[in-house]
């Protein structure tokens, strides 16, 4: 445990401010919450995408990815999961502080988790979009065939089957995926996005 006595912020020469000015935008955290297989990550990757194409400096945090390197010692607990999420949201706020437009797609099933994100990157530099589909929709679509497995105990503390998830109470964007379609999707995203980096 760090002794935090013993520890000093350094300040830099660049201001956030300046860095935004290099990039000609706002840094930004898009948090995008919701069970798995309701299209966190696919609507994600659509708009990384269409950001770059417009010249936007953005980067992609993926809850899947993560788990690979920076939390693969985190397992699926609400402790481990609230720890995976606090290591993201101070990842991500150091993102949004170099200026950068960071797309995060993780299950984050708690909503104090994700106000501590809001709070990190701070809320005129935080977008939440709750990715909206039931259970029964992601366990249709299982694309990883997880729902499958957690239905038969092979998966333990799975969201949406045996572990809750807590629905955003006021996101700044719902995104339906029983609705609307991919390119719908990241669109009404994109829009919102625009608007934030450049106001």
């Amino acid at each position: 445990m760090n002794n935090n006595s013993n520890l000093k912020w350094h300040k830099g020469k660049v201001t956030y401010n300046e860095r935004c000015r290099l990039l000609n935008q706002k840094g930004l955290v898009v948090w995008f919450t919701g069970l798995s297989g309701s299209g966190k990550s696919t609507i994600a990757v659509e708009l990384e995408k269409e950001l770059n194409a417009r010249g936007k400096a953005v980067y992609r945090l993926d809850g899947d990815n993560i788990r690979h390197g920076l939390n693969s010692d985190l397992g699926f607990s609400e402790e481990d999961r609230n720890e995976n999420i606090r290591r993201i949201a101070e990842a991500a706020a150091l993102f949004k502080d170099a200026g950068l437009i960071t797309l995060v797609s993780f299950i984050s099933p708690y909503r104090k988790m994700r106000e501590f994100a809001k709070t990190k990157a701070e809320k005129d530099g935080f977008i939440e979009v709750y990715i909206k589909a039931s259970p029964e929709t992601c366990a249709q679509r299982d694309p990883k065939g997880l729902y499958k497995k957690a239905a038969q105990g092979e998966i333990d503390n799975f969201t949406g089957v045996t572990s809750p998830y807590e629905e955003p109470e006021d996101p700044d964007l719902i995104i339906d995926t029983t609705r609307l379609t991919l390119k719908e999707s990241a669109r009404k995203v994109l829009e919102l996005t625009l608007v934030k980096i450049l106001s």
